[in-house]
């Protein structure tokens, strides 16, 4: 009986706490913009790589990374992204937050899914800097570097991130490259699964 409490109590105390911040603005060209948002990560959970990790992603990311979840789902259900909106701007307050919002609720209903915690897909997204043909390069061992290592390799961190260049989402008709200090965080409770590699 005590054997089994200690059990519990281990898997009580893993966690994943996720926060979706810091909207940029990026301006691709003279007519074009995109918003890209900071997805940091700590954890304790034998699932990922590194405990603490930051990345920035842009919507058309998190669009491929469902389309990529929905092969591996199977029957599941899976959450679904805030809708893309033609007239969006970083500008808009309310719009960036509900924005920020509907991601940070994907992600989380993402991680309480065992099996898609094992996707190296999701691993290489949430902890890489790679882009989206590099992340299906590395998934598939077409590239020189395992997913393990392109993890390890990420250039992107607490530190880091202040060296970015500003950056926004594709649904952007903002030309403003201010972002704002908005952000939602919480702790998701995950039971132990390995890290697959894909």
């Amino acid at each position: 009986m005590d054997k089994m409490r200690h059990n519990l109590s281990i898997c009580q105390t893993e966690f994943i706490s996720i926060c979706v911040r810091d909207p940029r603005l990026h301006k691709d060209d003279l007519w074009h913009t995109h918003v890209d948002y900071e997805i940091c990560i700590h954890t304790n959970s034998m699932c990922f790589r590194k405990k603490t990790s930051c990345v920035r992603r842009r919507y058309s990311e998190f669009v491929w990374l469902r389309h990529c979840l929905e092969q591996n789902a199977l029957i599941m259900e899976l959450p679904k992204l805030p809708p893309w909106n033609p007239f969006f701007s970083i500008k808009n307050t309310e719009q960036v937050f509900q924005r920020m919002k509907g991601f940070q609720e994907f992600l989380e209903s993402v991680l309480y899914m065992p099996l898609l915690l094992s996707d190296s897909r999701l691993h290489l997204f949430l902890q890489s800097d790679l882009s989206i043909t590099k992340m299906e390069r590395c998934a598939i061992g077409k590239t020189r570097y395992t997913v393990a290592e392109a993890i390890q390799r990420s250039s992107s961190g607490y530190i880091s991130r202040q060296e970015n260049k500003a950056s926004c989402d594709s649904d952007c008709e903002s030309s403003s490259s201010s972002g704002f200090g908005l952000s939602v965080d919480t702790h998701v409770r995950v039971s132990p699964i390995p890290f697959l590699e894909s």
